[in-house]
């Protein structure tokens, strides 16, 4: 009777390691493939000139993917898909906000271009 019961014990424990061994490593899959999309998306931010105009968010996007890839070594795909999503967020804001300044400086430019033509201009005219 006692054998039974461990032997059932044994099979319950060894079916719910296998399950749980095969739901973390399916879990590895998007985990992996998040963290690439960050990855990338934080390179795309720094090379739009993110660190330069958002220096704030350019920080916690590298800090989160540091995060994440420390995650991902320690088979914590959960935390990695989330740190991941939250670099990619900060990075596209990074990027949305240099973006943002790199135009107002060409629309500042051609301000100043306008007016000293104008200038040029009145002086012509008198």
């Amino acid at each position: 009777m006692m054998t039974k019961n461990l032997k059932l014990w044994f099979k319950v424990l060894c079916g719910a390691s296998v399950v749980l061994a095969v739901g973390c490593s399916s879990m590895k899959t998007p985990a992996t493939a998040d963290v690439a999309v960050s990855k990338a998306a934080v390179e795309n931010a720094a090379s739009a000139g993110g660190g330069e105009f958002a220096p704030v968010e350019m920080n916690s996007a590298r800090e989160k993917m540091a995060l994440a890839n420390k995650a991902m070594a320690a088979k914590d795909y959960k935390l990695a898909v989330t740190l991941a999503n939250q670099a990619q967020a900060d990075a596209k804001l990074a990027q949305g906000k240099a973006n943002s300044a790199k135009a107002q400086a060409a629309a500042d430019a051609l301000q100043d271009d306008i007016r000293v033509l104008r200038e040029e201009l009145d002086r012509a005219n008198k």
